[in-house]
């Protein structure tokens, strides 16, 4: 498994400035050179520690889920990560390992790491290691459901959940899923996705589930609405609701991305009075 994470730096004053960052009603691409030193942020309550936000709730953008690149320098992170008690998040590290502790209980996390926590749950966060780590902070606000237990938290590592074949691909499709698709428990799905040179999406899915997609290996063309778009690690898409998408990977390696979307709730209407 590889894994893109973001190097910082700018570019040259001779580069060219023409690059392939998008931003429509319908998607967004955020291309991995846009990830620059100027254009990090820090948070209270942390140290050592610089984030690129990729995604945010925004009017005409993202609406129910927003995601950071985080890095640690050695020893950085937080006591106190998550200020809002009613947000769910997942970690998923591409570079180093960060020790993870959850009521209590540490938990290494090294790449293809990956956490999932419930709103208020009581968690820290450091990075043990010499070297700075990278990691992706998904934050989605938890819909509560009646009758419906608020899932457990739980840590995992890609390489010890086997991907799930598409039906009928002869293996060039597959999905890691971290969750089981039928546990309504679960109000948003962060898996990944893998193709195998030449797989293809066969189809325009276009669908109510907004998505947040980071390229971690490889390349690929990507159907965002009406527009062909080349992809490639370290590459973000952000999809709004019902933006027709499909995807061919022509090589010469796998194409994998992380991805993000909600699921198994009520969709929310508007009441006039």
């Amino acid at each position: 498994m590889t894994y893109h994470s973001p190097r910082g730096g700018l570019p040259p004053q001779t580069d060219l400035l023409t690059d392939r960052a998008v931003f429509t009603e319908a998607y967004a691409v955020v291309p991995r050179g846009t990830l620059r030193d100027i254009v990090t942020s820090a948070l209270p309550g942390w140290d050592g520690m610089r984030m690129w936000v990729i995604a945010r709730p925004l009017t005409g953008f993202a609406e129910t889920f927003s995601q950071y690149v985080v890095e640690l320098a050695p020893g950085g992170g937080s006591d106190t990560p998550e200020n809002d008690p009613g947000a769910e998040a997942v970690l998923f590290v591409t570079e180093g390992t960060v020790e993870v502790t959850i009521e209590g209980d540490r938990h290494p996390l090294g790449e293809g790491g990956y956490a999932f926590l419930p709103p208020g749950c009581d968690w820290t966060i450091r990075n043990a290691g010499d070297v700075r780590a990278v990691l992706h902070w998904i934050r989605k606000a938890y819909e509560h459901a009646d009758g419906v237990e608020v899932p457990p938290a739980f840590v995992t590592n890609e390489r010890d959940v086997p991907p799930t074949p598409m039906p009928d691909t002869d293996g060039v499709w597959a999905t890691t899923r971290f969750v089981d698709p039928t546990d309504v428990r679960h109000d948003m799905h962060v898996n990944i996705v893998t193709f195998e040179p030449g797989g293809v999406i066969p189809f325009p899915e276009t669908h109510v589930m907004e998505h947040g997609l980071y390229v971690l290996e490889g390349k690929a063309v990507y159907r965002l609405n009406q527009d062909w778009v080349e992809v490639e690690a370290g590459d973000f898409m952000w999809l709004r609701a019902f933006c027709p998408q499909a995807c061919y990977a022509g090589g010469p390696g796998r194409f994998r991305y992380l991805l993000y979307k909600d699921v198994n709730r009520h969709a929310r209407l508007w009441h006039r009075r």
